[in-house]
């Protein structure tokens, strides 16, 4: 009996894993805020368009650093080639939140950045780990997830956007 609780086990495990990657779930309503402080709806972050890419980083977070580098060099080829847009959202809390301004000043990015303080959208999303990337359709559905950084992982995601625009 031993053999088969120790499957079921790995079997829970491997369900709980991928269930954080469920597509065709919808994009919740949360509060952001912009750079400047102001509050929005997490929604209005949305192209209404094609399609959305929001990577989730933090200024502590070398990995997300490196991502947001990489997706930064391959925007211009992203948005002419697609209509896709690209947000970064900082999981900074409260009390480091007011250095992600200056952070991202001196980066030059060319997508717009946010701020979710307290993690409400990111536990909307189920999402325990950054970097994480979440592709959202035009209609507000989360069609796409992808959990960590290795560099090529850019280059993944053009493909999987490349795909889903055609």
């Amino acid at each position: 009996m031993l053999f088969h609780k120790k499957y079921f086990f790995v079997f829970i495990f491997l369900l709980t894993v991928f269930s954080g990657f469920a597509q065709d779930s919808k994009f919740p309503t949360t509060e952001l805020k912009k750079l400047d402080r102001r509050k929005i709806d997490s929604k209005e972050i949305l192209n209404k368009e094609g399609y959305t890419v929001i990577s989730f980083w933090a200024t502590w977070c070398k990995p997300c650093i490196l991502e947001l580098n990489a997706i930064s060099d391959m925007y211009e080829d992203w948005t002419d080639e697609m209509n896709v847009q690209v947000v970064a959202v900082s999981i900074d809390d409260a009390r480091s939140s007011s250095k992600v301004s200056v952070f991202v000043s001196s980066k030059d990015w060319p997508f717009e950045v946010y701020l979710d303080e307290n993690s409400d959208l990111k536990r909307a999303l189920n999402i325990n780990n950054i970097p994480h990337s979440v592709v959202v359709d035009k209609d507000g559905n989360v069609i796409w997830q992808h959990a960590g950084y290795l560099p090529g992982d850019e280059e993944i995601l053009f493909e999987k956007l490349q795909t889903l625009s055609k």
